[in-house]
């Protein structure tokens, strides 16, 4: 039996859409059907490039018969309105992160696309990029024993200074911990499982910010978010961990994600990325070793997750990036959040089953 091929409608052309475009046109069982943004001009420009069919607007594309699902590219506001469109609308929809911007908004989410019978993904997909994917393994053969604890690390001077338009992340919905720690998130539940209890102490240490990159050189941004955020997370699987984001950090040479246990350490790649570097420690050999990647997408992939979505539909499979993970993912920030406001340890009320690992699109 071929290939099923699934029609997706993206909504949102902004910075982030163009390597989506170029992942999903390498990719055999999906095709970009339609695109469109608030700025029509914006997704007449990316179907020229990318060679859409069909530039439209957002109740065009949700209108259309021939699309199957909508890869939501949205600022985060938008996140939960678009979703909630595109299941009403009765397509499957897949996400940029985060999931939606409060709790309440991701159950409806969940529940409209249960009662309708449809899918929901989320990024980031980097976990089943080959960096990740190699962790996992190792992991799962024992090679640094039971996992006990772990280290967690983001840390920049934030975003003003090279995105075109950083304001959106010193808004609801982001900040270093919304904006981030869904990457590092996703990642450790990916290699380790989902998270039990959160501590988080968080800060606002400025309020204002001022843009240096073209084309607003010279702006002001009002900061409504906390930009320094710490916390103690301890996962089901009882591995402990401390995880630090921040947009008010400089400079630093700490890792970004190590993990250690009973018979050795494990130094897990940017999860930011696809790739990056492996290096295993272990109690006999005593001193860290480059391990080589296994599996594909290295490289920049941001596209894959959708794709095994659409690959998932009619599988019976549960794809990798799904909207419950994402869903505790959100809910697991929001604690950190709230433990910080209430001075207090709180349990994460959601769970998520822990992704099979990553093989190739079409092979579950």
């Amino acid at each position: 039996m071929g290939i099923k091929i699934r029609n997706i409608g993206i909504v949102g052309c902004g910075k982030i859409c163009d390597i989506y475009f170029q992942t999903l046109s390498k990719l055999e069982n999906v095709d970009v059907r339609a695109c469109a943004d608030l700025v029509l001009e914006r997704a007449e420009e990316k179907a020229a490039k990318y060679n859409i069919p069909r530039a439209c607007t957002v109740e065009e594309i949700m209108a259309s018969d021939d699309i199957e699902i909508i890869l939501n590219l949205t600022v985060p506001a938008a996140h939960y309105s678009i979703a909630k469109q595109a299941l009403e609308a009765g397509k499957h929809v897949y996400n940029e992160k985060p999931f939606t911007n409060e709790r309440e908004q991701g159950l409806e989410i969940l529940e409209l696309a249960d009662k309708k019978g449809l899918l929901t993904g989320c990024a980031p997909d980097t976990v089943m990029g080959a960096g990740i994917q190699t962790c996992r393994k190792l992991i799962d053969e024992g090679a640094i024993g039971r996992p006990l604890s772990f280290t967690a690390f983001m840390t920049s001077s934030g975003t003003e200074s090279w995105h075109p338009d950083p304001e959106f992340y010193y808004k609801t919905g982001g900040g270093p911990l919304f904006d981030m720690a869904p990457y590092y998130l996703s990642a450790l539940i990916t290699l380790l499982g989902p998270v039990h209890a959160v501590s988080g102490m968080a800060s606002m240490p400025r309020k204002q910010r001022m843009i240096t990159s073209e084309p607003k050189k010279g702006q002001i941004i009002d900061v409504e978010v906390d930009t320094h955020v710490m916390s103690l997370i301890e996962m089901e699987c009882r591995a402990m961990r401390t995880m630090v984001m921040s947009f008010d950090i400089w400079q630093s040479s700490l890792p970004r994600i190590e993990i250690y246990g009973s018979e050795g350490s494990l130094s897990v790649p940017d999860p930011n990325g696809f790739g990056g570097v492996v290096k295993l420690y272990t109690k006999d050999k005593k001193q860290w070793q480059d391990i080589g990647l296994i599996g594909g997408f290295a490289e920049n992939s941001r596209g894959i997750g959708v794709a095994d979505m659409a690959a998932c539909i009619d599988s019976g499979y549960t794809h990798c990036a799904n909207g419950r993970m994402a869903y505790h993912v959100l809910d697991t920030m929001h604690s950190i959040i709230n433990s910080s406001n209430q001075s207090k340890t709180l349990i994460v009320r959601s769970s998520c089953t822990k992704p099979r690992p990553f093989r190739q699109i079409n092979q579950p």
